[in-house]
């Protein structure tokens, strides 16, 4: 498959050969909507937690006895029927949310997902990507000149940190490690832009 190169000028400047066994592959949407969810799941933090009648503070001693108060009986402040007890069936946060994808399948559905951003031309590649200094001005000069306009991942070949500095601040644009790629978010954003050095980063590590 070959595909237009772009200077960072957004001026077409040749053409690549994408290897097919990765930006040819039939889409699977199953597939794809499974692994997407399992990585949202995985991702997910337990935050809200609620405290049990053995975690609450108090209930050492018996509110009042058991018998002639013509009361109901109770034997702890710390119970769920009281102000200030413990929570009856409430959130944990020893939930446990991971769902398990295997690895060829999480590489299938990466494939189907590069796939479709080809087809779509929605996948940009790039003879170079390089900032003279880390400005997030400069960054957006060359997204600017491309052809892509909407959300933006841009997928380097190694880290960068005066790139990753420069498009942190900016909204809509994401940056990615190649061999970090992934569905979720790949399918997060519209375009994906990359050099082609990041082509053979993603050969060598998904095509084993």
């Amino acid at each position: 498959m070959k595909i237009s190169v772009y200077n960072q000028e957004g001026k077409e400047v040749g053409t690549i050969l994408l290897p097919k066994e990765i930006f040819d592959v039939k889409m699977n949407p199953d597939l794809v909507h499974q692994v997407v969810v399992s990585q949202m799941t995985n991702r997910r933090r337990v935050i809200a937690h609620t405290k049990g009648k053995g975690e609450v503070r108090g209930g050492g001693r018996k509110p009042w006895r058991q018998k002639g108060t013509g009361r109901a009986r109770h034997g702890s402040r710390r119970s769920p029927l009281w102000k200030g007890g413990g929570v009856t069936f409430g959130p944990r946060k020893e939930r446990v949310f991971n769902k398990k994808i295997n690895k060829k399948m999480k590489r299938k559905a990466l494939f189907m997902v590069l796939s479709a951003k080809v087809k779509n031309n929605l996948i940009l590649i790039l003879d170079k990507l390089s900032l003279e200094q880390p400005k997030t001005k400069l960054i957006a000069k060359i997204l600017k000149k491309s052809p892509a306009k909407g959300s933006i991942l841009i997928a380097l070949p190694k880290v960068e940190k005066d790139i990753i500095r420069a498009a942190r601040n900016l909204q809509g644009v994401g940056t990615v490690e190649a061999r970090n790629l992934n569905p979720f978010d790949l399918t997060s954003f519209k375009y994906l832009i990359m050099p082609k050095e990041t082509i053979k980063v993603i050969k060598e590590t998904f095509l084993k």
